[in-house]
């Protein structure tokens, strides 16, 4: 059986292509392969800046020969079905076979299609994946109607064999197949001929290329951390740069150099920020001080004098950089120690959203609902507005324009800067969190309050303007923002009732969208501050004295509402299945009162869940199911609800007189177990039931032929229906 080495040679790929250039080469050749005839043991894909090479191990030398039968149309058919059929399988008339099936004579034809050699299949395949490589973006240079990521210059592919090395004959637009590859731009740029991967791969090594990304990206680590480590200094881990730094060389040298004076006392962040998007260099930090002091850059070849002039270079460059990144921090403390005013003023004339106004808007709003959020995170609601007030004042800032993704994290140094408490200026930085399901959660009351009011602000704006994830699009990030909501809630067992603030800003953000007038502004506030809808709207009709000023904002508020809470309710099944709970377990919880309350509603799930887990939970669920469809099969048929109380002394048998003093029990167990919220007492004592249902069931007949007794058991059933009913609705439950 031949191994397959296949070489793309190219001009440098970008690096955040090369890993899935290498994936797609793989997928598309192997794939051809495959439905080619051509089965093989093993293929990996290996890529460096210049080249994707692909080696494909044990692959069949020929592919088999395949006998098809085919069935045609029927004897005596129209003569162009049969001249048809004959053409699509590619045989003649002598070839037919007239056979006798159920529906009467049919035509039949046996194909058989020929075995073909690996290299006339290879250079098949090859040719459409490098015509239809998909790129994300591609070139055409020259004369030629070829497109690649960069100029294509050489292609090898050899089939290996014990009696040597076969090149595919292969040629795309003048570019032909051969044998033979190039090392190292610089140290080593002549061609060499090859007769294997392993004698490709070892060329390559002494061509001073590396041929694998993961052995590149483990020696420019190793290097640098022994560097540092010599230094007295520690190297600031950063996995996306090392991926990256390890596509943009063959051969990679890796240089120490220092960070001028002038700017150690630049905030580590920016020193660091700096030198990654503009330079690609790795931070090394002193571990006494916490100050980025050097850093470390990553050359493509060895020089005479050991990296003396790159060093030279890159240190020069790099000055020039920090210079503009301490001009940006010496002109945002300015503006911070007068106050930030400018900042402030400045974001009205920011565009938020074009529905929803600008960020001077936005911070308002969330400003406000920061005020009545603050007591249920122990945060004081003065210093809460205060914080939510100045959490967003670096937006404008000249070092999160030049560089966003520090946003936050230069506001918490801003916010100090101008005189504010620690705690305050943390807010800056941690109001954003949790960007995702790995994020850390803030705990400190402050940041816990504002960030719930950021996200729910985003979640309720977008949902005024009908702007909602619709499947795989989520361009907003209202997916992240209710993950955010849940965490933030369950992280620092928070009880509050959700839907009274999703309601207080849906009106904030309704005002926004209608442009009232001042009164009306006025009063919608008062709403959102003290409580909606209802009554409520009823004594602002008569304020306005306009019976219609607020019927459109009463009709949709409450839906737009509770399609928010139905969404994050959603983002909840999907946090909640990590942890094993099913989702039917969570809609058995959701359907119960006072849903809005995620911690209340997660710690009722969790119980329910433990309990149907169980061999007494599961047989109680079918117990309750049996009861709750004789009870609803006989209420239909009877046309009256049985939700009397059934009396002990109808009972006949010890199984119902036993089922009586059970759920008399249970009912005294679980009131005040769901008074106190203690759920696993609650479910325990639901779970207790199993038994004396069971039996209830093997030797009673609910349906009796006497009158009194058939009431009475299915008022008992009632009971057994009530007294579960009031833990969770287990008519949603599953199986």
């Amino acid at each position: 059986m031949p191994d397959l080495l296949i070489e793309l040679f190219s001009e440098e790929i970008p690096a955040r292509m090369q890993s899935r250039a290498g994936e797609d080469l793989k997928k598309r050749m192997t794939d051809g392969l495959v439905e080619a005839g051509l089965t093989y043991a093993h293929a990996s894909a290996l890529t460096t800046p210049r080249r994707l090479t692909l080696a494909v191990e044990g692959l069949l030398a020929n592919s088999p020969t395949i006998r098809e039968e085919r069935k045609g149309p029927k004897v005596g058919a129209p003569e162009q079905a049969v001249e048809g059929f004959l053409r699509g399988a590619g045989i003649t008339r002598d070839q037919l076979e007239e056979r006798d099936t159920p529906k009467g004579a049919v035509w039949f034809a046996m194909i058989e299609k020929p075995g073909r050699p690996a290299a006339e299949i290879v250079a098949e395949v090859l040719e459409d994946t490098i015509r239809n490589f998909p790129w994300p973006k591609s070139m055409r240079w020259g004369a030629g109607s070829l497109r690649w990521v960069r100029p294509l210059h050489s292609i090898l592919c050899i089939l290996t064999t014990e009696a040597g090395a076969e090149v595919v004959p292969l040629d795309i637009d003048g570019i032909a197949a051969g044998n033979t590859t190039a090392g190292h731009r610089f140290m080593a740029p002549a061609r060499f001929a090859v007769t294997s991967f392993e004698d490709y791969q070892a060329k390559l090594k002494r061509a001073f290329v590396m041929l694998d990304t993961a052995e590149r990206a483990e020696h420019i680590w190793n290097d640098a951390q022994n560097m540092a480590f010599a230094a007295g200094l520690e190297l600031v881990e950063d996995k996306g740069l090392l991926a990256e730094v390890a596509g943009l060389v063959e051969w990679p040298v890796v240089l120490m150099g220092r960070i001028g004076d002038a700017f150690l006392d630049l905030p580590p962040e920016v020193l660091q920020t700096s030198m990654r998007e503009h330079q690609k260099f790795f931070s090394v930090k002193n571990p006494k001080t916490g100050r980025i002091e050097r850093f470390v850059t990553v050359a493509n070849r060895e020089t005479a004098d050991q990296g003396a002039t790159i060093l030279a270079g890159n240190q020069k460059v790099l000055s020039a950089r920090l210079s503009d990144a301490k001009f940006f921090w010496e002109n945002d403390l300015r503006v911070a120690r007068a106050g930030m005013d400018a900042w402030a003023q400045a974001l009205e004339n920011v565009t938020f959203h074009n529905k929803l106004g600008s960020q001077g808007d936005r911070i308002r709003r969330i400003a406000a609902l920061a005020r009545e959020l603050a007591p249920l995170a122990g945060a004081d609601a003065d210093r809460a507005e205060q914080a939510a007030k100045l959490a967003k004042v670096d937006l404008n800032s000249e070092m999160v324009f030049e560089f966003p993704e520090l946003q936050g994290l230069m506001g918490r140094y801003y916010v100090e800067a101008a005189g504010h408490d620690a705690a305050i200026a943390a807010v800056a930085q941690a109001h954003y969190s949790p960007l995702g399901p790995s994020d850390d959660v803030p705990t400190a009351p402050l940041s816990v309050t504002v960030a719930l009011a950021d996200k729910l602000d985003t979640l309720t704006g977008f949902w005024a303007i009908d702007e909602k994830p619709t499947g795989s699009k989520d361009p907003f990030a209202l997916r992240r923002a209710a993950l955010g909501v849940i965490r933030l809630v369950l992280a620092n067992d928070l009880r509050m009732p959700l839907d009274r603030y999703i309601d207080a800003q849906l009106l904030r953000h309704r005002y926004h969208a209608s442009n009232g007038e001042a009164a009306l502004r006025d009063l919608i506030e008062e709403i959102a501050d003290h409580g909606v809808f209802g009554a409520a709207f009823e004594t602002i009709r008569e304020k306005l004295g306009d019976p219609d000023a607020l019927e459109k904002l009463a009709g949709d508020v409450p839906d737009l509402s509770d399609d928010l809470l139905a969404f994050i309710h959603d983002r909840l099944k999907v946090f909640l299945r990590d942890e094993g709970i099913r989702h039917d377990v969570i809609d058995a919880c959701i359907a119960m009162a006072g849903n809005d309350d995620l911690n209340l509603l997660v710690k009722r799930a969790r119980a329910l869940n433990a309990v149907i887990a169980t061999e007494e939970g599961e047989n109680l669920v079918q117990g309750f199911k049996r009861a709750n469809n004789i009870l609803t099969q006989a209420e239909e048929k009877d046309g009256v609800e049985y939700s009397f109380g059934a009396d002990v002394k109808f009972a006949e048998s010890d199984s119902e007189k036993a089922l009586f003093a059970a759920l008399e029990q249970a009912r005294a167990r679980i009131e005040p177990a769901l008074k106190a919220e203690d759920f696993p007492v609650a479910m325990a004592a639901m779970a207790a039931l199993r038994g004396p249902i069971d039996a209830f069931f093997d030797e009673v007949q609910v349906n009796s032929d006497n009158q009194v007794v058939r009431r009475n058991r299915l008022n008992l059933l009632s009971q057994i229906r009530g007294i579960c009913s009031s833990v969770a609705d287990l008519t949603r439950i599953e199986g």
